[in-house]
């Protein structure tokens, strides 16, 4: 079929983009200091926008980076699709703000994804249920667990938290508050204890959409500080990752280190506070590499720059 010119000048737009990021991109990222090998993944949020510029750069720069860091999955921490989730597994947002959007054949690994409070807006089900037919999209349940290999016998307990009954009754106006209140939180905090206690991995992290601290728009969330960051201090978790916030955060309160990806399209202003190791308002995402006795985590903007690098050592004891 012939090709409009403006389809054509698109085109030649991507494929320049994503050849200048490949020439630029590994040798800021992965310059001094930087880990080989070890349990390598990416970390995105609040995306889903039907492809919009915003989102397709970032998308362009996690494909560079996936290729060149060889990451073994990424973990989607909520808004998958705005502005109202999915409706159903055939909505045309799976294919519009997810399969032509991360194409590329360095993301083709397994999207291990959390609900975000868009996401509760549609239809929550639909998501889980689209695991069924998807190679790549992973939700098995509203919140789960993982454990993924480290090498030398080692391995990794990811948790995976639904947060939104938690953090948005009464505040998300739009949210159905049935959707809400079918949730039983307190048999969620249970899980999570129990599970946390169970695990005799040397690395335990949790992963939720909204923050526990954070210094973006929406602010610290009240109820993780009190029941959830508790379970994290008592069970010794070293880092959660969330979204919600829309911009690349990382903070720290005793030996918990929260990092915030939720710049996967639109981003929104942040600001530093007490706790604020680094904040900055753009689009990105994030990159991990850990390692039995330390995890690095680095900060990728939506041209490719490293903007930030943290390296958070393994709880010992």
């Amino acid at each position: 079929m012939k090709q409009t010119r403006r389809q054509f000048v698109h085109k030649l737009f991507v494929a320049t983009q994503a050849t200048l990021a490949a020439s630029v991109l590994p040798q800021r990222l992965w310059g001094a200091g930087s880990i080989p090998g070890g349990l390598n993944f990416l970390v995105l949020g609040d995306w889903g926008r039907n492809g919009e510029k915003d989102q397709q750069d970032v998308a362009t720069q996690m494909a560079v980076a996936a290729k060149e860091f060889k990451a073994g999955f990424v973990l989607a921490v909520g808004d998958n699709f705005y502005e109202r989730g999915v409706e159903s597994v055939t909505d045309s947002q799976w294919q519009t703000s997810f399969e032509n959007v991360y194409s590329a054949p360095s993301l083709q690994v397994p999207w291990h994804a959390i609900l975000g409070n868009h996401d509760y807006r549609g239809n929550c089900d639909a998501q889980i249920h689209y695991s069924r037919t998807s190679r790549r999209w992973k939700m098995p349940a509203r919140y789960f667990q993982r454990t993924e290999a480290l090498g030398g016998g080692r391995n990794a307990d990811f948790f995976f938290i639904d947060t939104s009954p938690m953090a948005e009754l009464g505040k998300d106006k739009l949210l159905p508050m049935a959707h809400l209140h079918s949730q039983d939180v307190g048999k969620q905090i249970a899980w999570l204890d129990s599970a946390l206690a169970g695990s005799k991995a040397p690395w335990k992290i949790v992963v939720g959409h909204h923050p526990v601290y954070s210094g973006g728009g929406h602010g610290d969330t009240p109820y993780l500080v009190e029941h959830v960051l508790s379970l994290m201090e008592k069970h010794q978790v070293q880092v959660y990752f969330n979204g919600h916030d829309h911009d690349l955060q990382h903070l720290q309160a005793g030996r918990v280190n929260f990092f915030c990806s939720g710049a996967g399209s639109k981003i929104r202003p942040t600001a530093q506070t007490p706790r604020t190791r680094f904040a900055k308002g753009c689009s990105g995402f994030a990159a991990v590499s850990l390692q039995p006795e330390q995890m690095q985590v680095r900060m990728i903007d939506d041209q490719g720059r490293l903007l930030y690098t943290a390296e958070v050592p393994r709880i010992q004891g």
